[in-house]
């Protein structure tokens, strides 16, 4: 903008020149010091790139909104916006989607971890997660103000943790926590200015960070846009299920590095916000449903007993509540994602405590319903379990090809009549995820038995012996090789698979599971061209959303191949040489593969309650052990 093209800004700069003002350079009598049109002009300069500057500045930021404040048009990533603030995020995605949701869930940080297609499931209704970065409830009262005023809602979940009686009233409003002004009555100008000319360094951050973006969250887009609650899908498929819990809080020292104590300074407004929402949704007949979120017991310590059962005396007073805040299971970390929050699956354990739901597993202990006026529970007198009565130890056995020159039948049957022998009861992948998700029994000393490929021998000579000895087994199959004895198209002989037919047969006969090796993952060192990929990793010169492309692909065309022969989809994999990677998991959980196995030796540790127990599981290599029946037996209980 120029002083031509903006004749107002030079009558502005004369006005003060002619009046003697210090601005344009003038004495105090109104006359011209030397160099004063020198002044003038370099002044009309900085005036002017001023104006184009600050006119830039707050059109990026509007551009690239890092705050979702403006509607984010033209990027729209809600994922950074809502990361960056959920409150201005969350409040502009919903005013665009208008009518999409009728149900919501509302609280702080550890809200993120409920999963909206689980609340779906047992609501029957279409559910949005409202995750603030705010623990005061009169933030979220403010919320739910506007929500009931401007959205048609048929339930309302109210999530509260003992936290949320931290604060109460906070009047610190940061970029990051700023409330919309709709919300809390501040000015709209004010607001919308405060963003408009925010360092530009939010915005160039948003375009740097979108350069960088990938399917793995990562810090800078934490939730999940569509359903508002935090994206833990690589923290879901984390194999948590090869240590033990000391090794699980070794590397994990937030658990054992907590600060405190705390003080609940806020709650008595946080009780009396919770009443003004009860009374809201009485007012305008929303279905409300207060829990009181599980916490981790170390973080649960840290506050003052007498304070923590007043805050919950005070609001069983003013409104019915089911009481989640201290179990059996608040005693174990590996249940949480950090102190304060816990795991999307417990969420879904949560919800069935709530619906009578016993198809999901729950710590008899688990969630008690809390009347208006009633009693607490006591949540202080809570002891952890016993780790014998929600965990296992299962170890896993991998074999091949069946003969004299790999391991031999004679081997084989050594090696499970040893097993029988002992005890040890061969179970399926499905036996182990009943245990972790329904809390079914399993046998006093179990154990996986599988066998990678699909050779003909594995028909021909291991199933006889595992029939022999009862014994079941699970046969990973690659799909391209299925029913050949050539490799793939190069007519060059390769140790013969059992075919389609076989592999149905099998199934049917009560002892074989029939998983995935991946359709033609399985690149072999000499056979197919170099470079060859490394398992089922990405190629160096691949991109991410080309692999994401190939994996997907490969499971549906195996899919497509043993889906029809078998009746049911193939839902457990075994990685090609055991490797995998955060990616890899991610993708294989969305194409419905619940369970996963690597070539890592190790045993494995399920916990009832936790189906990332069951992925990237560690393998015994039975072959490159050449063990005795014994020497197997000490191996799996030395």
């Amino acid at each position: 903008m120029s002083r031509q093209n903006d004749p107002d800004l030079g009558k502005w700069i004369d006005s003060h020149t002619e009046r003697g003002g210090s601005v344009m350079g003038t004495d105090h009598e109104g006359k011209k010091r030397p160099g004063s049109d020198r002044l003038k002009r370099a002044a009309v300069v900085l005036v002017t790139l001023a104006v184009l500057f600050a006119g830039g500045w707050a059109l990026f930021n509007v551009v690239t909104d890092p705050f979702g404040v403006f509607g984010d048009h033209l990027l729209g990533w809600w994922a950074y916006n809502e990361t960056r603030n959920p409150q201005t995020a969350k409040f502009s995605y919903l005013e665009q989607h208008q009518g999409e949701f009728d149900s919501y869930i509302i609280g702080g940080p550890s809200t993120g971890a409920w999963s909206t297609q689980a609340l779906d499931e047992y609501f029957g209704t279409r559910f949005y997660n409202l995750t603030l970065n705010s623990q005061d409830m009169l933030d979220i009262e403010r919320f739910v103000r506007w929500l009931l005023t401007h959205h048609e809602v048929k339930n309302l979940v109210l999530n509260v943790t003992v936290d949320d009686a931290l604060i109460y009233g906070s009047q610190e409003r940061s970029l990051t926590t700023a409330m919309p002004w709709e919300l809390d009555g501040s000015s709209a100008l004010g607001h919308y200015l405060r963003y408009l000319f925010a360092s530009p360094r939010y915005g160039l951050s948003k375009l740097k960070r979108m350069y960088m973006d990938g399917l793995v969250p990562d810090s800078f887009d934490v939730f999940d846009a569509d359903t508002g609650a935090i994206d833990y899908a690589a923290k879901d498929v984390e194999a948590i299920g090869t240590v033990t819990l000391e090794g699980y809080m070794a590397a994990h020292p937030e658990f054992s590095s907590q600060s405190g104590p705390f003080t609940l300074a806020g709650r008595q407004g946080c009780v009396d916000s919770v009443a003004a929402i009860r009374e809201l949704c009485q007012q305008t007949g929303v279905e409300l449903t207060v829990i009181a979120a599980p916490s981790y017991h170390d973080h649960l310590s840290r506050f003052s007993q007498d304070e923590v059962e007043e805050f919950f005396t005070a609001l069983a007073q003013v409104t019915p509540y089911w009481d989640f805040t201290s179990s059996a299971l608040s005693w174990d970390p590996r249940y949480f994602y950090d102190p304060t929050c816990f795991r999307t699956h417990v969420g879904k354990m949560m919800l069935a405590r709530i619906f009578g739901d016993d198809t999901v597993y729950c710590p008899d202990d688990f969630g008690t319903y809390t009347e208006l006026g009633g009693t607490p529970s006591k949540l202080w007198d809570v002891e952890g379990a016993d780790l014998a009565s929600y965990t296992v130890k299962v170890p896993i056995l991998m074999y091949h090809h069946l003969s004299e020159s790999t391991l031999s039948g004679d081997t084989l049957d050594e090696q499970l009549g040893a097993l029988a022998q002992a005890g040890y009861t061969a179970v399926t992948m499905a036996d182990l995820r009943a245990y972790v998700e329904q809390g079914a029994d399993l046998p006093d000393k179990p154990v996986v038995i599988t066998f990678d490929d699909g050779y003909t021998s594995n028909l021909e000579v291991g199933l006889p012996i595992l029939e022999k000895h009862r014994m079941k087994a699970t046969i990973y199959v690659i799909g391209c090789s299925v029913g050949k004895d050539t490799y793939k198209d190069t007519g060059e002989a390769m140790t013969p698979h059992f075919t389609g037919e076989q592999a149905k047969d099998m199934e049917a006969g009560g002892l074989i599971t029939i998983g995935s090796h991946g359709y033609d993952i399985h690149e072999v060192n000499g056979r197919d061209p170099d470079p060859i990929r490394h398992g089922v990793l990405q190629r160096e010169d691949e991109s991410e959303a080309d692999y994401v492309r190939f994996l997907k692909e490969d499971c549906a065309r195996f899919d497509r191949l043993m889906g029809p022969i078998l009746g049911h989809k193939v839902d457990i994999l075994a990685y090609p040489y055991g490797q995998c990677s955060p990616l890899s998991e991610m993708i294989l959980a969305q194409e419905g593969i619940f369970a996963t196995v690597t070539t890592l030796p190790g045993d494995n540790i399920l916990v009832k309650g936790l189906p990332q127990t069951l992925r990237a599981m560690n393998r015994y290599d039975l072959e490159a052990m050449d063990l005795t029946g014994e020497g197997l037996l000490a191996l799996l209980e030395g």
